[in-house]
């Protein structure tokens, strides 16, 4: 099959195409470096010609409230171009129990996104996944002060970014779903307690505060972003941290 990966040099993007190259199909990866633009259409005819499968990887450039209106337009361009090239499958990647956290901007946009994905006119499936591994650093810089990272307890999933690839590869490789598969890491963590053995692996002299009103992460309630039930993936953070 002929695959459309949009977003398709970025972090999961480039492994999803390297996977579905090696599985025998043909994947070609789009983005801004390669001459299209979701939001003003640009290149979309082009890119989705001839294609069976899109993967739409891309995202917004921001977290705000400026997000949802980067998913409505990017999503009723790719739909568009999508039914026009006569595309039989639509995959995007969204995030586990997105639509339990109304408070954040952006995963309102996620949950808009999904929606739009639902009323389109092409057959769908969505990969949820819990938080990556990789942005562990991120969410960690954002609650820094000097020595001092400032956590909540919010229970996390983490799931290695190759995981994530390959679930979506899975997924797109096969008949649409038109539903949800949810994805996520072996292990659940109190994100304070994850912070904790980072910073001990790497020798790194910081101290996380247990604090619930720290980060984006604070709105949270429960156990929302994980999911004993989903797909779980192999890597154990240990191993990855290693």
């Amino acid at each position: 099959m002929k695959f459309a990966v949009i977003g398709g040099t970025g972090l999961i993007g480039s492994q999803v195409v390297k996977n579905l190259n090696a599985a025998g199909h043909e994947a070609v990866p789009h983005s801004q470096s390669t001459g299209i633009d979701v939001i003003s259409g640009q290149g979309l005819d082009e890119a989705l010609a001839g294609a069976d499968v899109i993967v739409n990887l891309t995202n917004s450039p921001t977290f705000d409230e400026a997000s949802p209106a980067f998913f409505q337009t990017s999503m009723d361009n790719l739909l568009a171009a999508g039914q026009k090239a006569g595309v039989r499958h639509f995959v995007i990647l969204s995030i586990v129990g997105v639509d339990q956290v109304p408070e954040l901007d952006y995963y309102r946009a996620k949950v808009l996104q999904e929606d739009i994905l639902k009323a389109g006119p092409i057959p769908y499936s969505i990969v949820r996944a819990t938080q990556f591994m990789e942005f562990i650093d991120a969410v960690m810089s954002w609650g820094t002060d000097g020595d001092t990272v400032r956590l909540p307890a919010t229970p996390i999933q983490p799931i290695a970014a190759k995981d994530v690839a390959d679930a979506v590869t899975e997924v797109a490789a096969g008949t649409p779903l038109n539903g949800i598969r949810n994805v996520a890491g072996p292990e659940i963590f109190p994100l304070d307690e994850l912070g904790r053995i980072t910073l001990s692996r790497r020798s790194d002299s910081r101290t996380v505060v247990t604090d619930p009103k720290a980060g984006m992460f604070a709105v949270v309630r429960g156990d929302v972003l994980t999911d004993k039930n989903a797909r779980l993936a192999p890597t154990h953070y240990a191993d990855w941290l290693s």
